[in-house]
C-alpha cells in the first residue's frame, strides 16, 4: 500500500479540521405554529418543553416576522432571502417555485456543505441545490403518507407523519460524510389543517376546558376586509374535515381514509363517544360555536404535541452525537396562526398573530443560554444568516440582513421597520394587502377585493381593534408612515405596491 506523504496528510487533516469549524445548521420548519401555543412565549394552554428547550438553551425572538403569511411562499422566502414578488412564488394557487434562481443551501452547497431537505417542501417543483431530499407531495398526509424521493420513486410508509420525518432526518445525519459539515432542513407538516393528532395523543387534552380570546366574538368594526374573510370557526370550520365528526358530511380528512385498520380502531374509539355526545346535546348557537371552538383546539394542540415531541428527538440526536456544539437549531413555523382571535383560524392577514412567527436559536459558543431578543427580525434574514454564520459571502440579490450582529453584541442595531405583503385572493376570501410595522404603528393597504386603509397605535391597542386612518388627529403620523412605507417599497423594488401607492 502507497504511504501518503506527511505534510498531504497533514493538509488532508488540517481541511478537515478546518471543514469541521463551519458550523452545521440544522433548521426545523413547522406548518401553522401559533406563538400563542408554545409555553416559552407565556402560553397557558400547552407545554413545549422541547421547543422551550431551544430557547433555554439559546435565544427566544419575541418579535420574529414573516414577509407574506403563507406556507409554501414562506419557504420561498427562507429559501433566497427574497421577498414573494423577487423569488416569483407569490401565492399557493398560481406559483410554481423556479429552482434554478440562487438560494443559500445552494452557496452552502457551493462552500462545502452537505445539504439536505426532508419533510414538507410544497413549492411545486423538486428541491435544488441539496445532496439529499425527501419530501411529502403536496400538503402530505398525517397517516401513512407517501414520500417523493430524488431518484423519482414514490415512498409508502406506515406511520405518523411527524415521527416518520423525524426518522428520515436522523437516517440522513446517520449517513452524512462526518468531515464535512452539514446544513440539513426538516419540514413539519404539523400543525397544519385539518389537525389530526398521533394515536399516542388522542384525548390528551379531552378534560381541559380553554379560555376564549377575548375578541373571539370581533364584530370588525371600521375593517372591511376583516368583515368579508371566510376563516371563522363559526361559518367556516366543518364539522366533518375539520372537527373529525364523520357522519355529518362527506368531507373527511384524506388521513382518517389513509389509516389501516389498528389506527382507525384507535381514532374510532376516541372521536366516535365524542361524536355521540355532540348529538346529544343537540347545540344551537353561540354554544356550538364554543363548542367547535373547544374542539379545534384540543385537535390542534394535540397535534402540536407530536411535533414538539419530535423536536426533542433532534435535539437529543444532536446532543447524543456529540454535535450540539458546533450546530445552529433554529426553529421557526412558517408563519403564526389564529387561535380564536377575532373568531379565527388560518393565518395570511398582516394583523400580528399570523404575521408574527415564534422563531428561536441555539448556537453554543455564542448565544448565551436564557438570552432574549426584542429586535425585529424575519424569516427573510434566515438565508444571509447562515451564510454569514457559515463564513460565506451574502449573495447581491438577498434581500435579508443577517442578525448575526444581534448574536455577537449586545445592544446591537436590528430592524427599525418590517415590510409585508400578502397576494393571494382566493382561499378564506382574504383581501391583498401590504403594508408597514414600526416599534408603535402598523398600516397597511388593501387592494382588490377591499380597497382601503387600516393604522393601529399597537402601544395603545395591541389587538388591533380601533383602525385610526382618517381619524382626526392622525394626519401627521399617517403622512411619515406612507413616507416610510414607500421608501420600503422602493427598497425592496415592489414595483405592484407602488403602483397602489399613487
Amino acid at each position: 500500500m502507497k504511504k501518503i506523504p506527511l505534510f498531504l496528510s497533514l493538509l488532508l487533516c488540517a481541511a478537515v479540521l478546518f471543514a469541521q469549524k463551519k458550523p452545521n445548521i440544522v433548521i426545523i420548519v413547522s406548518d401553522d405554529h401559533a406563538f400563542q401555543a408554545i409555553s416559552a412565549y407565556g402560553s397557558k394552554l400547552m407545554q413545549t418543553p422541547n421547543i422551550d428547550r431551544i430557547a433555554k438553551e439559546g435565544m427566544i425572538f419575541n418579535k420574529a416576522y414573516v414577509t407574506n403569511s403563507i406556507c409554501g411562499p414562506s419557504r420561498a422566502v427562507i429559501l433566497t432571502g427574497k421577498y414573494s414578488h423577487k423569488n416569483g412564488f407569490k401565492d399557493n394557487d398560481h406559483s410554481r417555485f423556479e429552482g434554478s434562481q440562487d438560494s443559500f443551501v445552494k452557496q452552502l452547497q457551493s462552500g462545502g456543505y452537505q445539504t439536505a431537505w426532508i419533510g414538507k417542501w410544497h413549492l411545486g417543483s423538486n428541491p435544488e441545490g441539496f445532496n439529499y431530499w425527501q419530501i411529502l407531495p403536496g400538503q402530505g398526509d398525517y397517516y401513512n403518507p407517501d414520500f417523493l424521493m430524488m431518484d423519482g420513486s414514490k415512498q409508502k410508509t406506515i406511520g405518523y407523519v411527524s415521527n416518520l420525518i423525524e426518522d428520515a432526518a436522523e437516517e440522513w445525519m446517520e449517513k452524512r460524510d462526518p468531515s464535512k459539515p452539514f446544513c440539513l432542513v426538516i419540514g413539519h407538516k404539523a400543525t397544519h389543517r385539518s389537525w389530526v393528532p398521533d394515536t399516542t395523543d388522542m384525548g390528551r387534552f379531552e378534560k381541559v376546558n380553554f379560555p376564549m380570546p377575548a375578541n373571539f366574538y370581533d364584530a370588525y368594526e371600521g375593517r372591511e376586509a376583516a368583515k368579508v374573510q371566510d376563516m371563522t370557526i363559526d361559518k367556516t370550520m366543518t364539522l366533518d374535515y375539520d372537527l373529525k365528526m364523520l357522519s355529518y358530511g362527506k368531507q373527511v380528512d384524506g388521513a382518517v381514509k389513509r389509516m389501516n385498520p389498528e389506527q382507525r380502531a384507535k381514532f374510532d374509539a376516541y372521536y366516535q363517544p365524542v361524536e355521540a355526545d355532540f348529538k346529544s346535546r343537540n347545540l344551537q348557537g353561540k354554544a356550538l360555536v364554543e363548542w367547535k371552538y373547544q374542539r379545534y383546539m384540543k385537535d390542534y394542540l394535540s397535534t402540536a404535541a407530536s411535533l414538539d415531541r419530535n423536536i426533542g428527538r433532534t435535539l437529543d440526536y444532536l446532543d447524543q452525537h456529540d454535535l450540539k456544539e458546533n450546530t445552529i437549531v433554529i426553529y421557526l413555523s412558517d408563519q403564526g396562526f389564529y387561535m380564536g382571535e377575532h373568531g379565527w383560524f388560518d393565518k395570511r392577514f398582516m394583523y400580528e398573530e399570523s404575521f408574527r412567527t415564534p422563531m428561536m436559536m441555539r448556537y453554543p459558543g455564542l448565544i448565551k443560554p436564557g438570552s432574549k431578543s426584542e429586535s425585529f427580525v424575519m424569516n427573510l434574514d434566515i438565508a444571509p444568516t447562515m451564510l454569514d454564520a457559515a463564513g460565506l459571502a451574502v449573495p447581491q440579490g438577498m434581500q435579508g440582513e443577517s442578525f448575526m450582529p444581534l448574536l455577537r453584541k449586545s445592544g446591537a442595531k436590528g430592524r427599525e421597520v418590517m415590510y409585508y405583503h400578502y397576494y393571494e385572493n382566493t382561499v378564506h376570501s382574504v383581501s391583498p394587502h401590504f403594508g408597514i410595522r414600526t416599534k408603535r404603528y402598523k398600516l397597511i393597504r388593501f387592494y382588490e377585493r377591499v380597497n382601503g386603509w387600516e393604522l393601529f397605535d399597537l402601544q395603545k391597542d395591541p389587538g388591533e381593534a380601533h383602525n385610526l386612518f382618517g381619524k382626526k388627529g392622525y394626519e401627521q403620523i399617517t403622512k411619515v408612515l406612507k413616507g416610510t412605507l414607500k421608501a420600503q417599497i422602493l427598497k425592496y423594488e415592489d414595483q405592484e405596491a407602488e403602483k397602489l401607492m399613487e
